[in-house]
């Protein structure tokens, strides 16, 4: 009976082992692009990467902080010494040195022998060596101390690497949004790519089917002696090109759901293909330049540069710290702790008198380091603003020959009819049929990369105004 149950508890727990690996296998299926994003900000494996160095960074600041603060420790020591320094050195601390330990008796024995006659006594009250002293018993020593150290003036310094931390916090989190941004753009540009090719494999899966017509049409005149053996293996060998036209775009489909499943990092199946085109967001300067993500790094990176020389310039200013100390020390672990304390407090300050010049001209260098970044912030916002304006001009462009080539699609189909059917009527050659129809497929991949171009431009420009997540 009990091994009946045991058998059962494992065929559930097999069962549901198996469900979830389905589920597992089966992945995502009917994926919408808003979906996908969600997924994408939660799972993306670069974006968890860069939230970690924010974390980081936090602490960074935090250590930064904690400097001011300054430093508690306790101290423990243990030792045990027959050497006359360090044994009446432990006395010392543990206030229980006596005239004795400077040889006082030894030195009261011989002065008592001099006075009853002893002449021998009385040098050697001032020869001898006191025993006590030079050859004291080995002692034990155990010492527990509490010891603070606190910066009361730096020149600012602590004060700006506390700025400057904090800052390269901000930073990090500007990072970490623009790598948002570009997934955002990856994600959504991927969505894209895949409804265009479905597009293709229906365009072409049509272009088969009309191949297959044309096929049939000339079986059907080769029959009645209408045409020619070449005629039909003409038809075959576009058939098998466009065949393998399908076959490679199946294959780019495949890699671009592989792609996806990276981006997510979970597996896609299926999307719901987006036929609407993207529009154009509105461009307005000032906006761009406030909101534009190379920019807001460029300005912050101009404030820390700034704070880098109040570092450089603190190191011109004196130093001023403070400590305090208190402990205990005997020959037993805490004995009479309070009868036998002690305590130190002090203060210090330090300033550089001279140094061969170099926080001088670390002071410049930091400076000129600041005219650089300056120059920096003035070419991010004109380069970003003749990005704007190029990609813009771009996007222009593909919607002109978008257009035109979806006429020139439309005429193509057209001539293409017309070819088959005068090809009927013994007009036209099987070759001059096969070559409209080449021009027709010429022209639909045409104009399917202007359209793939123009998505991924407005894409591009969605990321440089920092409206990535309006995609």
């Amino acid at each position: 009976m009990v091994i009946k149950k045991y058998l059962i508890f494992f065929l559930l727990l097999l069962l549901l082992f198996n469900t979830a690996e389905a589920n597992e296998k089966k992945g995502l299926e009917n994926l919408s692009l808003n979906q996908a994003l969600d997924l994408m900000k939660q799972d993306n494996l670069e974006l968890k990467i860069s939230k970690f160095t924010e974390q980081i960074k936090e602490y960074e600041a935090m250590v930064a902080k904690g400097h001011a603060l300054g430093k508690f420790d306790i101290t423990v020591k243990d030792a045990y010494s027959n050497d006359a320094g360090n044994v009446f050195g432990f006395k010392l601390k543990s206030r229980e040195a006596t005239f004795g330990d400077f040889g006082a008796e030894e030195f009261m024995n011989n002065m008592g022998a001099a006075q009853n006659g002893d002449m021998a006594a009385a040098g050697r009250m001032y020869s001898d060596p006191p025993n006590n002293l030079n050859n004291p018993s080995a002692r034990n020593h155990f010492q527990t101390t509490l010891n603070y150290m606190v910066p009361l003036y730096t020149g600012g310094k602590l004060e700006q690497y506390r700025k400057i931390t904090k800052s390269l916090i901000n930073m990090s989190k500007l990072d970490t949004k623009k790598l948002l941004n570009e997934k955002i753009f990856q994600t959504t540009k991927t969505f894209y790519d895949i409804s265009l090719v479905d597009e293709y494999l229906i365009n072409l899966s049509s272009i088969v089917s009309n191949i297959d017509r044309l096929e049939e049409i000339v079986a059907s005149m080769r029959e009645e002696g209408y045409a020619k053996e070449i005629d039909q293996l003409e038809v075959q060998a576009r058939k098998s090109e466009v065949q393998s036209m399908l076959s490679q775009a199946s294959f780019n489909q495949k890699l671009a759901y592989q792609y996806l499943s990276f981006l997510l990092n979970q597996d896609v199946k299926s999307i719901q293909t987006i036929n609407a085109t993207p529009p154009i967001p509105k461009i307005v300067k000032e906006e761009v330049q406030q909101s534009n993500l190379d920019i807001q790094k460029a300005k912050l990176g101009l404030k820390i540069t700034n704070m880098a020389i109040k570092v450089q310039e603190s190191n011109l200013l004196p130093e001023v710290g403070a400590m305090a100390e208190y402990g205990s020390a005997d020959n037993t672990p805490l004995n009479q702790f309070f009868n036998k304390d002690f305590y130190t407090i002090g203060v210090q300050a330090k300033w550089n008198i001279f140094d061969g010049n170099i926080n001088k001209n670390n002071l410049e260098k930091a400076k000129t380091e600041y005219l650089k970044v300056q120059e920096q912030v003035n070419l991010a916002k004109k380069g970003i603003c003749l990005k704007v304006r190029k990609t813009l001009t771009e996007i222009q462009s593909k919607e002109a020959d978008i257009e035109s080539l979806e006429k020139q699609l439309e005429f193509a189909q057209k001539v293409y009819e017309t070819y088959q059917e005068e090809y009927k009527e013994g007009v036209k050659s099987i070759s001059d049929v096969l070559i409209k129809q080449s021009k027709q497929l010429e022209v639909l991949l045409k104009l399917l990369t202007a359209k793939n171009d123009r998505n991924t431009k407005v894409f591009e420009l969605k990321s440089i105004i920092n409206q990535g997540e309006t995609i």
